[in-house]
């Protein structure tokens, strides 16, 4: 069975003034023990070997992508899944995109790990069509996109939810005439085939249990909501036997995201 989690960390897991969480983040991560681990808000992790340090401490070998404007993403792999093919989705995402290729027992396995831009759902449009393309390129019918997409599901109704947000949070999900909630982002993968695991494996779940913000570190950004994904081709979704969002115990602070994992019917090659 091969474990997939994503998650934002804040600020790479430190806080301006405040608290380092990165120890926290590290227990998360060893509780869970993903096979394929796709990171957000790596900052720092480019400069002075924080990514290998934090990598070793998990026992996985990252693949970073360098953000220009943001922060860095990585996905992260656990032996004895293999890496076949690595690097970034050459665009200018605002933070960046990931791209790896595992071996498995079905065949390669593409991820493809981001997180879209936080301000402007037309700008993270534009990004999840460089992602659309990149998924296209890849041949391969295995393809998983996920990350902190910053976006809301085009299934949920939105507006009792954006109502009680401050202004200056509830623009960056209405469309720029102000009085529309702003789903394309989301609408656009789906109509690109893929799948949205937690909705697909937790038919009968409330709403809310699918919610991946605010934790208890609290996000004055967010109401309760649905911001982290993992969107899977149909072959991959498949072979889900579990999605959920990990909540409890050390995941309630380490980071303002709570974690989203999924289970796969799949094994190392």
């Amino acid at each position: 069975m091969l474990r997939v989690m994503t998650w934002n960390i804040r600020t790479g897991g430190r806080d301006r003034g405040g608290a380092d969480r990165l120890d926290q983040v590290v227990q998360v991560v060893n509780e869970q023990a993903p096979d394929v681990l796709a990171l957000q808000e790596l900052r720092g992790f480019d400069r002075n070997g924080l990514m290998a340090a934090a990598a070793g401490r998990v026992g996985m070998t990252p693949h970073l992508a360098r953000s220009c404007f943001g922060q860095p993403v990585a996905v992260l792999v656990r032996p004895p899944y293999r890496v076949v093919d690595a690097g970034s989705v050459r665009r200018p995402f605002h933070h960046a995109a990931a791209r790896v290729v595992v071996a498995t027992s079905a065949g390669p396995f593409t991820v493809l790990g981001t997180h879209l831009y936080p301000y402007s759902g037309g700008r993270r449009r534009m990004e999840v069509d460089w992602l659309v393309a990149a998924m296209r390129r890849n041949q391969g019918p295995l393809t998983l996109v996920t990350g902190d997409l910053n976006s809301l599901d085009p299934t949920v109704d939105h507006t009792e939810r954006l109502a009680g947000m401050p202004g200056l949070y509830r623009r960056r999900h209405l469309r720029r005439s102000g009085d529309t909630v702003d789903t394309r982002a989301i609408a656009r993968l789906l109509a690109a085939g893929l799948v949205d695991l937690w909705p697909s494996a937790n038919a009968d779940a409330p709403e809310a249990a699918g919610h991946t913000v605010p934790t208890r570190l609290g996000g004055a950004e967010f109401a309760g909501m649905r911001l982290d994904y993992l969107l899977a081709s149909t072959a991959v979704a498949q072979r889900v036997r579990d999605c959920r969002v990990v909540r409890g115990g050390v995941a309630d602070t380490a980071s303002d995201h709570y974690p989203l994992l999924t289970e796969l019917d799949l094994a190392p090659r």
